[in-house]
């Protein structure tokens, strides 16, 4: 029975999640993300897919994140017609973010349209629209954690909690049948340990094959305590020698909503009555809401605490949300005493970058940057050390004080990672996916290092790379 998996997306970078297992002639893909950074990473969105749309069976998608769910709109408007299986609360993210993604690609085109207007350039259309995000709504299927499912003939899966944000899963195949089955495990994107609101990553015992993110794979993340010590202390010198606002660029799922746990479980040790905390973003806000409808899947510490402190849920109390446009118009009158989170997280769209055009020129303001910023966003430009952000085509100094947080991250780190793995029995062969060369070359070092992580087999997956899974445990390149 042939068996091959070919990696399409987030391979040597962090976006753009996609690969295509092939089954005894029958085709899926697990996750079909958004290409993200540079306008030339974004213009990759707009090349025909590499396979077949109609010929693809099942998609099992991970997590609601953009860069992982992003491009199903564009698979169902070249024609796919069927399931996508993810986790349920998964499901009612991407009823948020998919449509809010179709109505950025509809402003965005039509931004660029009057630049090509004024050139007498034919215009150009949105990569996808709102009615394609909403039939690709229509197409998924809901499961739960631990519920085994057949996708295509020949092949199982089982998402487990993967700790990363509502919802996220590993996902766990069993291809084809009898002695010849393999068993391959893809971690999706994988969260950390003792973070609040999630529970941790669901640890795996057995696989035939991994298949893991490496976002962090050279790095490792402050301790919580350091981390919260570290707000703690940016906010108190915002107080007494800053006088401005605080900006949070936030990713919509996830990082909004772990902050706001955060300013409500402190507010008394950060003294954040001083300050009016805003969520600034309509999906945040739509978001914040799934999260408190699915209060099963939250961690013991979360429950407990809403339990302890009836009528005071800890998302949705000490916060003002901002609904509409004028609403966030009027925080540009503002000049201190705010906290703002707004998206996007990596600044390159969103609310976000109003704020940014009428603080960030302002040395008495602070920018706190709290995730992951893929090249070629104007995020990783701040991080990088930029003097000037470009933002609505004004040029921006950088005056205001920045921070990056890198405590509060939802991917785990290069120890986080190894711990992972290395729950596994008898290291299974390994192809590393999702992090940039820098990355995964540290991890891979560090990981041969070790016996008991020094998998039978492991490799750096490069776009368009096929392995043939009948020849595990070996790998096995296939040439195209």
């Amino acid at each position: 029975m042939q068996m091959t998996l070919q990696f399409l997306g987030a391979t040597e970078e962090v976006t753009g999640s996609c690969h295509l297992l092939t089954v005894a002639g029958k085709q899926m893909l697990l996750d079909c993300g958004l290409i993200q950074g540079g306008k030339a990473d974004e213009l990759r969105n707009h090349e025909p897919f590499s396979f077949d749309p109609l010929a693809i069976s099942a998609v099992v998608l991970s997590h609601a994140h953009i860069d992982h769910s992003g491009r199903l709109p564009l698979l169902v408007k070249a024609g796919y017609t069927g399931p996508i299986f993810t986790h349920k609360a998964t499901a009612e993210l991407c009823a948020i973010m998919l449509k809010d993604a179709a109505m950025l690609q509809l402003r965005d085109t039509e931004r660029t349209n009057k630049k090509r207007a004024k050139h007498e350039l034919e215009p150009l259309e949105p990569l996808f629209t709102v009615e394609d995000a909403e039939q690709a709504i229509t197409q998924f299927v809901s499961l739960e954690y631990g519920q085994v499912t057949q996708v295509i003939p020949h092949v199982d899966i089982c998402l487990s909690d993967a700790g990363h944000i509502l919802g996220s899963a590993l996902v766990e195949l069993w291809l084809g049948e009898g002695k010849a089955q393999k068993k391959l495990v893809f971690s999706g994107d994988l969260g950390r340990a003792g973070m609040p609101i999630l529970r941790n990553p669901t640890l795996v015992d057995t696989a035939d094959l991994v298949l893991m993110e490496s976002t962090y794979g050279n790095r490792f993340h402050r301790s919580w305590t350091d981390t919260l010590a570290e707000l703690k202390a940016i906010f108190a010198k915002a107080v007494t020698e800053s006088h401005g606002n605080i900006l949070l660029p936030a990713f919509s799922v996830g990082r909004a909503q772990e902050l706001l746990y955060l300013f409500h479980l402190y507010a008394k040790e950060w003294d954040l009555s001083r300050w009016k905390v805003c969520l600034d973003s309509p999906m945040a806000i739509e978001a914040t809401r799934v999260y408190v409808n699915n209060y099963p899947l939250m961690d013991d510490d979360f429950k407990r605490f809403t339990r302890q402190h009836p009528g005071q849920h800890p998302l949705l109390s000490n916060v003002e949300f901002i609904q509409t446009t004028e609403e966030s118009i009027a925080l540009n009158d503002v000049h201190k005493g705010l906290i703002i989170i707004a998206g996007s997280g990596m600044c390159n769209g969103g609310r976000i970058r109003s704020h940014l055009e009428h603080n960030l020129w302002r040395p008495e303001c602070d920018v706190i940057i709290c995730g992951y910023q893929a090249l070629g966003t104007p995020g990783r430009a701040l991080v990088d050390g930029a003097e000037e952000l470009t933002i609505h085509g004004n040029s921006i100094k950088v005056a205001a004080k920045l921070h990056t947080v890198g405590g509060l991250s939802a991917h785990a780190d290069q120890a986080e990672l190894l711990r992972w793995y290395r729950h596994f029995e008898a290291q299974p062969p390994l192809v590393l996916v999702h992090g940039e060369p820098e990355a995964q070359q540290g991890l891979v070092a560090v990981m041969n290092q070790d016996t008991k992580t020094k998998p039978k087999a492991l490799a750096i997956a490069s776009r368009g790379d096929m392995l043939d899974l009948n020849a595990l445990p070996k790998l096995v390149w296939v040439t195209n």
